[in-house]
């Protein structure tokens, strides 16, 4: 254990983020130097505050049953070499989590109950900075090759957390992306200030080094069938994402300058990363309506304030949650708090209760929403009487969330069945109906958070290898139907 102590004496604390003034000027992190690096004074404290809790339930709160209060006493005790090896054992990518994961881990963490909880994701994070700052992030090579291949399609994390796990275990993989380069939404839907690409581009280069071949620029389905993927393939791996986003069919939704998020957010990153966007949706002088409270609509809110709106909105029909946990949430599950990210920060307006049941116009472009108070009554939104008023919009932003994957093209192609929520159906093994083709993260999870995707994409692995090895020495999954009772 770490510090005994150290829960009781050592108050929590996190690293400052950059001035708002300074950062909303730029595209880099909000923190200075990076999350990690931020962190490394204050760290060790931090993981000192871990106590001898007897069962640890942050390893129920984390999909990926990361070993939470061992690299915890590494880091408090400064042997920051065997942190990053207990880091790696359970997650391939805690760059990518100790950076966006909303951390269920510290929801569940024992030190919870009464005070506040270890801050585990920043350990996390500051473990992992620190290890590719000292160069101990190397590339995983296999010792010998089994002659098997293996194609992935998508290269979110899902896919790169299959894929990698694969690689090294001696099996040929070929990860197919229809971007121009690989990271899914990892690249062009989570914006610079929140994670930069240079932290995505070191773990590809790994990947690279460790034999995974990366087919960008290829849609599968049009340039590449499913039957060409399972004759030229022993095994392929659907990692395609929950891409469906949902929409609000009200009247006025025709009028020009309502987009969905993701068609607003990857023009953004382009921009951002110094590309050529034609045509690019941008907020610069606008009022900005962002209809979704959840992540999504926060990064919406960063961007457009990024880029010179002159107000942001962000709409959320739910109630403003509670800042406390509230009674029917007890510990260890996750409870639906208030919460201010950076973004929120930073500027704009947050309004609850509300439902947007018009969009306004004039020639054409959409001018406002017309909204009203809402409350829930028998598991409905009823508008509330006398609270109908619009606001004023020039870029509506639709931040709603995802309803399934892409079932056109190469999932009709290969003929996979799908469950009653329109997700790709698997088995234990995330094995389809279809012999030698499985399906990983939110493809067949629906959408999801990116630490289920990884444990998702880990486990997918095992039954990948298992299949062509005849055993796996990786990881053993939890299935598919256990993970849905577990979220």
């Amino acid at each position: 254990m770490a510090d005994p102590r150290g829960f009781m004496t050592t108050p929590v604390e996190v690293a400052p983020r950059r001035p708002v003034q300074e950062r909303v000027r730029d595209w880099n992190e909000v923190y200075p130097g990076g999350p990690g690096k931020a962190l490394l004074p204050i760290i060790s404290d931090q993981a000192g505050r871990c106590m001898d809790c007897g069962i640890p339930f942050c390893h129920t709160g984390c999909p990926l049953g990361n070993l939470i209060p061992e690299w915890n006493d590494f880091v408090w005790r400064g042997e920051w070499e065997q942190a990053l090896e207990r880091l790696h054992a359970t997650n391939n990518f805690p760059e990518f989590t100790g950076r966006l994961c909303p951390a269920p881990c510290e929801t569940a963490c024992v030190v919870g109950i009464s005070r506040e909880p270890v801050t585990i994701k920043n350990v996390e994070v500051s473990i992992i900075d620190k290890g590719w700052e000292d160069k101990r992030v190397r590339p995983e090579i296999p010792d010998w090759h089994t002659g098997k291949t293996v194609a992935v399609i998508g290269s979110g994390p899902a896919g790169l957390a299959a894929a990698q796990q694969l690689s090294r275990t001696g099996h040929t993989v070929a990860v197919y992306e229809r971007a121009d380069a690989p990271g899914g939404l990892l690249r062009y839907g989570i914006p610079e200030f929140k994670m930069e690409k240079k932290v995505l581009e070191r773990r590809i280069r790994q990947m690279k080094n460790e034999g995974t071949i990366f087919r960008c620029g290829v849609d599968v389905g049009t340039d590449i069938t499913g039957d060409q993927l399972t004759e030229r393939y022993d095994a392929v791996v659907l990692a395609l994402g929950s891409t469906k986003a949902r929409d609000l069919q009200i009247p006025g939704r025709e009028l020009h300058g309502i987009h969905q998020a993701m068609e607003f957010l990857p023009q953004a990153n382009r921009a951002a990363l110094g590309e050529e966007v034609p045509d690019q949706i941008t907020a610069e002088g606008k009022h900005v309506v962002i209809i979704g409270g959840g992540d999504t609509g926060a990064d919406c809110l960063g961007t457009s304030t990024r880029q010179g709106a002159a107000t942001v909105t962000q709409l959320e029909i739910m109630p403003q949650p509670p800042e406390a946990r509230p009674g029917h949430q007890p510990w260890p599950t996750y409870p639906m708090t208030y919460k201010v990210s950076s973004a929120h920060e930073e500027g704009g307006e947050r309004v609850y209760a509300v439902n947007t049941s018009e969009f306004v116009g004039e020639d054409g472009r959409v001018t406002g929403l017309r909204l009203s108070e809402v409350r829930l009554e028998d598991g409905r939104f009823v508008p509330v009487e006398g609270t109908e008023r619009d606001i004023p919009a020039d870029l509506v932003l639709l931040a709603m969330g995802f309803t399934g994957p892409e079932t056109g093209t190469v999932v009709e192609q290969l003929g996979v069945e799908l469950d009653q929520r329109g997700n790709i159906a698997r088995d234990e093994s995330y094995a389809t109906n279809v012999p030698r083709v499985f399906a990983c993260g939110d493809a067949g999870r629906g959408q999801s958070l990116i630490v289920w995707a990884i444990a998702e994409g880990r486990s997918c692995a095992n039954g990948v290898d298992a299949l062509l090895s005849g055993q796996s020495k990786l990881p053993r999954p939890i299935g598919p139907q256990v993970r849905q009772m577990m979220a």
